[in-house]
């Protein structure tokens, strides 16, 4: 084994420097010229490492800011025999590896030479493949590389023009290479090395400067589209809601982030596969921002600027009030009905089920709920004692026919009242009368009705789990909840009525119910309104829902009844392969102490 290397002192004081500003580095994106890369090359006696194919020589180059600072070869021992065309391709014989050390030896020598630099390789997944099986083989833990691969940039850069292909080969040609790829490792690596520079040199002309851009480089961006890239500079690295805006201020597009500023540059240097956007960013003239204390309230702050400025690149959250809901009315002789907007008479006799994106599902669910309960499907109000004649419903058993005076009030009451237990607590009775509806339909081969009547019975079990969710939620004046993210820090979310009142972060040196009291005193007031969504749309109310059903979320405080029916809707979702909405405890937050008390196993 040949390893050379610039002198240690030289070495460690790059180093030690390098990693000194690596996290200001990380802050503005990463040039490469400041980077240190190892470009590497393999030679095998096959394709596939996990078919049994061995390495049989590794070579790599160190270079930093276009100066090679060191180089590592050597050849393995396959601990087998080297086919016969793979001999003659690559010139290594049986005989010039039999006093070779192991990959066992080789590859933790590898490492160390690599150690804290950026990978590159010419078709990287396939050497990056072979190293890192071997290193689970000797079950030894893969460095976090970062990985640039050469043959892949190039496809993005490279014209037929400039190259007949983008083998190694026809590469380093192109760009003069002083090494001739020769099917050696070392050789193979420095010829990649002077692709590898030639690449950076025609994509600094495209403005690519660091790291970040070149591992999300596209030729499918713009030129005029990379000259906008400044737009994102003073956007912080926080989670928030970026706004691109045009020359007048309009918003054009709304979008969230765990990290602002990365994702706002990915718009100038990614491949962006959807025109429209890449139409909004080409007449984009600024990016205006608003950092959030947490990735919820980021969500939900979204949400609220889609509705209120309506970005024509926006497509989805445009009209958060194009909804409908299916109404139980309140009158003598109650129906139900199909509307947009939810009244205040929701919880003084008339029931909402809902919301509905679109009126087709809502006439679907509204079909089998008039499958099981036979109420009156005529418009408008009836007066106690109706003298109207029979319809045609009311002749084929489907409606108990107020409208003739068939039945009583008292008995159409009853049939009302289990038709409300089916819409807000249980919907066995539709399950039941539908599933015998398509039991029969199936058993006279009548597959498309039956599976007709098996979505309208999906379309109504969702809908009313989705109600009953959402009803749960709103009908809690505050409820306060807390999670310890990954850097060890508690996010806090404080929800009245299902809207997002507050959020924030607890300081790692404050106190932790000090700080809770704080920021609840602090939250939007919220005034309820009627329905199972009065304070916020369903969407921000199910973001929130999901945020609170997450594994270690702590209940701080509930004011009210957090609950679902037993027997709700929730449980017959798995019948349509529906996501699973089973309770979990949430323990209590302990406001005695800075971290919140040990978690109960989950139901």
């Amino acid at each position: 084994m040949s390893t050379t290397t610039s002198p240690t002192s030289t070495a460690s004081t790059r180093r030690s420097t390098r990693e000194s500003t690596q996290m200001t580095l990380d802050q503005i994106g990463r040039p490469l010229s400041d980077l240190t890369f190892c470009v590497v090359d393999l030679e095998t006696t096959g394709g596939s490492a996990a078919g049994g194919s061995m390495i049989t020589e590794v070579g790599a180059v160190k270079v930093r800011g276009g100066e090679v600072l060191g180089e590592f070869q050597t050849l393995v021992n396959p601990r087998g025999g080297i086919p016969a065309f793979i001999a003659v391709l690559t010139g290594i014989t049986d005989s010039m590896v039999a006093s070779a050390p192991s990959i066992e030896s080789v590859l933790p020598a590898f490492l160390e030479f690599a150690e804290g630099c950026v990978l590159v390789a010419h078709n990287a997944p396939f050497d990056v493949g072979f190293l890192k099986h071997f290193a689970a083989e000797q079950q030894r833990a893969w460095p976090a590389f970062e990985v640039v691969d050469t043959a892949r940039l190039a496809r993005r850069v490279i014209t037929r023009d400039d190259a007949p292909n983008c083998k190694l080969g026809s590469l380093a040609r192109a760009f003069g290479s002083t090494t001739t790829p020769n099917h050696r490792a070392l050789s193979d690596a420095r010829a990649t090395v002077d692709v590898l520079h030639g690449l950076m040199e025609r994509l600094g002309g495209l403005g690519v400067h660091t790291l970040e851009e070149l591992q999300t480089f596209s030729a499918k961006v713009s030129a005029a589209q990379r000259r906008k890239r400044h737009l994102a500079e003073a956007l912080p690295h926080a989670p928030g809601v970026y706004l691109f805006r045009d020359e007048r201020d309009r918003v054009l597009y709304v979008g969230t982030s765990r990290d602002l500023r990365t994702r706002v540059r990915s718009y100038f240097t990614a491949s962006e596969t959807r025109s429209r956007i890449g139409e909004m960013v080409a007449i984009a003239a600024r990016v205006s921002a608003v950092e959030c204390a947490t990735t919820l309230e980021a969500e939900v702050r979204e949400l609220r600027l889609i509705a209120s400025h309506e970005p024509p690149y926006n497509r989805r959250s445009r009209r958060p009030d194009k909804v409908c809901w299916i109404k139980l009315t309140d009158e003598v002789w109650p129906r139900l009905s199909v509307v947009r907007t939810v009244r205040d008479d929701a919880g003084k006799g008339a029931d909402y089920l809902g919301p509905f994106r679109s009126r087709r599902t809502a006439e679907a669910c509204l079909a089998a709920l008039h499958e099981t309960f036979p109420v009156r499907q005529c418009g408008g109000r009836m007066p106690r004692r109706p003298d109207r004649t029979a319809c045609a419903l009311a002749e084929m058993g489907r409606c108990l026919s107020p409208c003739d005076g068939s039945v009583e009030v008292a008995d159409y009451a009853l049939l009302v009242a289990d038709l409300r237990d089916a819409l807000l607590h249980r919907p066995d009775d539709v399950v039941a009368a539908v599933g015998r509806r398509m039991a029969a339909l199936s058993e006279r081969q009548r597959f498309e009705e039956a599976r007709l009547h098996r979505d309208r019975l999906a379309a109504f079990v969702r809908a009313a789990s989705r109600t009953q969710r959402l009803s749960a939620l709103t009908r809690c004046p505050e409820l306060v909840a807390a999670r310890r993210e990954d850097d060890g820090r508690w996010s806090v979310h404080v929800v009245r009525h299902g809207r997002l009142a507050g959020a924030g972060r607890i300081p790692r040196e404050a106190h932790a119910g000090d700080w809770v009291s704080d920021l609840r005193a602090s939250c939007e007031t919220v005034l309820p309104g009627p329905g199972p969504t009065p304070a916020a749309t369903a969407e921000e109310s199910e973001k929130v829902l999901r945020w609170l059903e997450q594994p270690g979320v702590r209940l701080v405080a509930v004011e009210g009844e957090w609950s679902c029916p037993v027997r709700g809707a929730g449980g017959r979702l798995a019948l349509f392969d529906a996501v699973e909405t089973s309770r979990r405890d949430l323990v209590p937050f302990d406001e005695r102490r800075s971290l919140p008390v040990v978690e109960r196993p989950t139901r």
